[in-house]
This record gives structure tokens, sequence and C-alpha cells, in this order.
């Protein structure tokens, strides 16, 4: 989309391709919110998830 100076001013995505580019915008706020968090190891979450009953 373009105003009357030839200006970009918008797009248009289908609900799919935009839905898909929110998911992804969410997954980077959550990396960034946990970013100073300390690491697990991948052998102690599998402990977790298993106390859990999710894997």
């Amino acid at each position: 989309m373009r105003n009357r100076q030839g200006k970009k001013t918008g797009v248009v995505l289908s609900l799919k391709r935009y839905s898909r580019l929110m998911e992804n915008l969410h997954d980077l706020a959550v990396v960034a919110e946990r970013r100073n968090e300390e690491s697990v190891a991948a052998d102690e979450m599998k402990k977790r998830l298993h106390k859990r009953g999710l894997l």
C-alpha cells in the first residue's frame, strides 16, 4: 500500500503468515526476558520434566 506521495504505508499478509510472525515476536520477547537466567543442563531439564510427568 502506498500513500499519494508513493510512500509505502502498509502491507497485506495472510492470517497464517501474520500469526507466525506474531508467534516469532512472542518467542523473541520471552528470550529477551529470560536472557539473564541461569542455564540448565539438558539432563537436569529431562529429570525435571519426567518428575512433572511431561516426558
